[in-house]
């Protein structure tokens, strides 16, 4: 009897190896997860400004012009402007306004606020071309703020285009 057991166990163990390597064998499906969508992050809000140095200059540019005999530096297509008239450098900024209108000019050694004429289309400031402010202006660091309550403030830049006019005028 142990020899039939024996043998029909010999002949059954290649059988189970041929049953258990096909079992091994067999590929098994690994389900994929689908990519998860993950929201982009949002931007941070912008902090509110403590101080206008940290502002980013208004987007545009400056243009010189002598036109007329008079030298003119124009920012961002006529936003803000300066012009020599005689002994003067005229400080013009577009918006509306009536009357007296203060308008705030910011550098990084001044702060002033002077005294504007409204009109339908700008707030004008006539300075004595030797006034320190048209320095402090032209030697801000980066840029200048020149702001009137009920428009946006404008952060420019202090470009070579500022001191021309200055210097033109004296």
């Amino acid at each position: 009897m142990k020899a039939i057991v024996s043998r029909g166990l010999a002949t059954a163990l290649p059988v189970l190896g041929l049953l258990l390597a096909s079992a091994c064998s067999e590929q098994r499906v690994v389900p994929v997860p689908k990519p998860s969508v993950t929201p982009a992050p949002q931007p941070l809000p912008p902090r509110p400004l403590t101080d206008w140095r940290e502002a980013r200059a208004t987007p545009g540019d400056w243009v010189w012009s002598g036109a007329g005999g008079r030298s003119t530096a124009t920012f961002a297509s006529g936003l803000f402007s300066l012009r020599c008239e005689q002994d003067s450098v005229v400080l013009s900024r577009r918006g509306s306004g009536e009357g007296q209108v203060p308008l705030s000019v910011s550098t990084s050694t001044v702060t002033r606020t002077l005294s504007g004429a409204g009109s339908a289309s700008d707030i004008t400031v006539r300075l004595l071309a030797r006034d320190p402010l048209l320095d402090a202006m032209a030697f801000s660091r980066g840029h200048f703020a020149v702001e009137v309550a009920g428009l946006a403030p404008l952060y420019v830049p202090s470009w070579p285009e500022v001191s021309r006019v200055i210097e033109d005028c004296r």
